[in-house]
């Protein structure tokens, strides 16, 4: 098909199971690049789509205009249309096509007009209500439960057992599987050297990573742990958490899991 009749209508015919979903949001959103705020607004809108992290948009009128620099770069999207660009200059810093808006979307999606959007690793911080959050907006539609668990429990790397327990906290996340975390008193730490390592989890907070060394192997980042995990999961802070794809094998209640 020609390029000007394929962006003269989206692909939503073509792709009947693709959902773009643009939802009201309650919270207070802000965020900052250089010292300056660059958007605060409570009337910001939720974009979920098919297979990308959730985006929030923000009313044209709730971004600060000065600190907004037209650019000539354009994307096109599929199911959303054309995207203009602006760079965000604050504070003696520039942010390259950080913020993105669909001024003549598809008529699927109209209700995107006159909204703008930011690229979330291109700001300094980003806060819903008065907390940091990392990574990307937080998803409605995503929950997460930790449950204590007596079942026995083994985590098996370089044909030997690392970890041991009945005291694992198991963590639930839609649409992830299912994560062990094992009290330090149940693994052999000794096999254990602290990682330089970080990543971070909207849901819950900032990890720090641990690598292992067994019968002389090293294996790098092995597991993960949050020293100071967000309230909502404080049940998982300073447990530890193996990678169950990265391990031989992990044995719960006497049957091996299946690799994630």
């Amino acid at each position: 098909m020609p390029e000007a009749v394929t962006r003269s209508r989206s692909a939503f015919d073509r792709h009947p199971g693709y959902r773009v979903d643009f939802e009201a949001c309650a919270k207070r959103v802000r965020t900052v690049f250089n010292g300056e705020t660059l958007a605060d607004s409570t009337q910001v809108r939720l974009l979920r789509e098919t297979r990308h992290v959730p985006v929030y948009y923000f009313p044209r009128a709730d971004l600060r205009s000065d600190l907004l620099a037209a650019s000539d770069h354009r994307t096109f999207c599929p199911f959303k249309g054309e995207a203009s660009y602006w760079h965000v200059v604050a504070g003696g810093g520039r942010a390259e096509n950080a913020v993105w808006s669909y001024e003549a979307p598809f008529e699927e999606v109209a209700g995107i007009k006159d909204y703008m959007a930011v690229y979330w690793d291109r700001m300094d911080a980003w806060y819903e209500e008065d907390e940091e959050v990392f990574v990307h907006a937080r998803d409605p539609h995503v929950r997460i439960d930790v449950l204590a668990s007596r079942r026995p429990l083994e985590v098996v790397l370089g044909g030997e057992t690392v970890a041991r327990t009945t005291a694992a906290q198991l963590l639930f996340e839609t649409g992830l599987p299912v994560r062990y975390y094992i009290p330090r008193d149940d693994v052999q730490m000794a096999l254990l050297e602290p990682s330089e390592q970080r990543s971070a989890c909207p849901y819950k907070g900032q990890a720090g990573y641990f690598s292992a060394r067994v019968g002389g192997r090293l294996y790098e980042d092995i597991a993960w742990v949050y020293p100071e995990p967000l309230p909502e999961v404080g049940r998982i802070k300073d447990l530890l958490c193996f990678y169950g794809e990265k391990v031989d094998a992990m044995i719960l209640d006497g049957q091996e899991l299946p690799k994630p």
